[in-house]
């Protein structure tokens, strides 16, 4: 069974830093038992602790936002038909849709 992100991110801060759980639950004043539970996914951690548990093993937590890759979006299926269109039929295809979404958000009230 594959771990949480949260026991996963400090596991590898862990042993990246050289610590033991019980090295690491002294400097973030914690006990070991806390420390194990959240390597184990026993427990899962607010972002503040982790924050607070990497910080402790030498490393920042940062996250970043990105748009997930639609593999499997029905979208995708029409990029061989667009891809034969000319720069012309393809700026026309793209008003069409501007249209289309424009008229949607005024019978939905703004809301697509």
């Amino acid at each position: 069974m594959k771990l949480p992100l949260a026991s996963r991110l400090l596991i590898a801060a862990r042993r990246g830093s050289a610590l033991t759980q019980r090295q690491l639950a002294r400097r973030a004043r914690t006990s070991q038992s806390v420390i194990a539970r959240v390597e184990k996914g026993t427990v899962s951690p607010s972002w503040r602790t982790l924050e607070r548990l990497l910080h402790c093993a030498g490393f920042e937590l940062r996250a970043t936002l990105l748009p997930r890759i639609a593999s499997r979006s029905h979208m995708l299926a029409d990029v061989p038909r667009i891809l034969q269109l000319t720069p012309e039929e393809r700026l026309l295809e793209l008003r069409n849709a501007a249209r289309f979404f424009a008229g949607s958000r005024r019978i939905g009230h703004g809301r697509l």
